[in-house]
């Protein structure tokens, strides 16, 4: 074991229950406005400004089109159904089944329920076709929301989304329909429905490269550069396969792909420049950054700007399949790799002890590698927060719904770093 990773144990493990202290108070993290954009340099404040003002329009193009479905004395029809919308897009099929009549129903279904802007909401099962005046995606208000929480109720709510892989999976479904049907006339129809998802992330993208959680832009931590779970990662993976015309994006036109593989690049030197530097050491990531400084920031009340291991562990993997990389690549990869290695807590289990605490950090010689989700920035300490937005050195000290509601150790990162080294 490391000294770095015996001291990170030492850390999680001496302090008893009713010792650990309120180490801070979690801050919200900026929307992009246009207050903050007019603090720019000159030479960015244009660009900058014109993104603003296309999620702007956009948004109210989003709210228009649904307005002109809705008349007045017509009952609204109910928010789609919430739940795992994945399970309902599947792309583990054999290629034939993706020709047949389940999937085009599918596929039907995805493209009713596509913005105007060309995104898709997140957490929606794929069931029936959207009806006139229908939301265009799920109920997904923070029903347990509390003033001045920094996830508050809103009633336009991630209408456009990469968030738990919303938009890029169904670009992907739709995609593999379209290559099965081929010179089909209904492919057609689907075809549309690609380029525009592929254009919706392309006109999503922030002039500095990285991408928000939610577009046209919502504000608060949804503004923020998103790498939380894999969500900056999956779009890359896929522009990049789009701009390689790559097995399912064969079809996508010559002008199309080379947007998305200038996006791609731009999205890689936006990873190179948001990866933490610590005593001039390269580190890894957070799960969101500030658009417009690309520094560390947080998210909801209990997820504070802190250095996170998972995600830094999928940008790694993403980081390693760039094709072509440059020595600048290849420096950040080696970099995050020691990072997550020494970071990483030896002879630990996350699991329940049966004594009706929950989870909680155990012996155990033979466990795999964990890493906490979150470490300070400056010390590389677990760090975790509450829902009343305190942050904590202890675990066992966040109240009992949200140490038992969230995955605070997880074993995700050793994957990465066997790749790494097989590499």
């Amino acid at each position: 074991m490391t000294a770095i990773a015996a001291a990170l144990c030492l850390a999680v493990l001496a302090t008893a229950p009713g010792e650990a202290k309120v180490v801070g108070m979690n801050q919200p993290a900026q929307s992009v406005t246009a207050a903050r954009l007019a603090g720019l340099p000159a030479s960015q404040r244009a660009a900058w400004s014109a993104y603003l003002a296309t999620s702007i329009a956009a948004m109210r193009a989003d709210k228009a089109a649904l307005a002109a479905e809705r008349s007045a004395g017509t009952p609204v029809p109910p928010a789609p159904e919430t739940g795992n919308g994945l399970l309902t897009m599947p792309l583990d099929r054999p290629a034939d089944w993706y020709g047949g009549a389940d999937a085009r129903r599918i596929a039907d279904t995805i493209l009713s329920f596509q913005t105007p802007s060309g995104g898709w909401g997140k957490n929606q099962p794929r069931g029936p076709a959207r009806q006139p005046g229908q939301a265009f995606v799920s109920n997904n208000a923070n029903m347990a929301a509390k003033p001045g929480d920094f996830d508050p109720p809103e009633s336009w709510h991630y209408v456009g989304t990469i968030d738990n892989d919303a938009t890029t999976h169904e670009i992907r479904f739709l995609a593999r329909v379209v290559t099965r049907l081929g010179k089909d006339p209904a492919a057609t129809t689907y075809r549309r429905g690609v380029e525009r998802g592929v254009r919706y992330l392309l006109r999503a993208q922030y002039p500095n490269g990285g991408w928000p959680q939610v577009w046209p832009l919502e504000g608060g931590y949804h503004d923020a550069i998103t790498l939380n779970d894999n969500a900056m990662a999956q779009v890359l993976d896929l522009l990049t396969d789009a701009a390689a015309g790559k097995d399912d994006f064969a079809f996508v036109p010559a002008a199309v792909r080379s947007q998305a593989r200038s996006a791609a690049a731009r999205g890689v030197a936006c990873i190179l420049a948001m990866q933490v530097v610590r005593n001039g050491q390269r580190t890894g990531w957070g799960q969101q950054h500030d658009a417009v400084t690309l520094a560390i920031t947080s998210a909801r009340n209990y997820e504070p700007a802190a250095l996170a291991a998972p995600e830094s562990a999928a940008v790694l993997g993403y980081l390693m399949r760039v094709p072509g990389r440059d020595p600048a690549v290849q420096t950040a990869i080696d970099a995050a790799a020691a990072w997550l290695r020494a970071s990483a807590i030896h002879g630990q289990a996350w699991r329940d002890a049966k004594d009706g605490l929950g989870r909680q950090l155990i012996p155990d010689p033979a466990a795999p590698l964990l890493w906490a989700r979150f470490y300070t920035v400056a010390e590389n300490q677990p760090l975790f927060g509450d829902r009343d937005k305190t942050l904590h050195d202890d675990v066992m000290e966040l109240s009992t719904g949200r140490r038992r509601g969230y995955a605070w150790f997880g074993t995700a990162p050793g994957s990465i770093l066997a790749a790494y080294d097989k590499r």
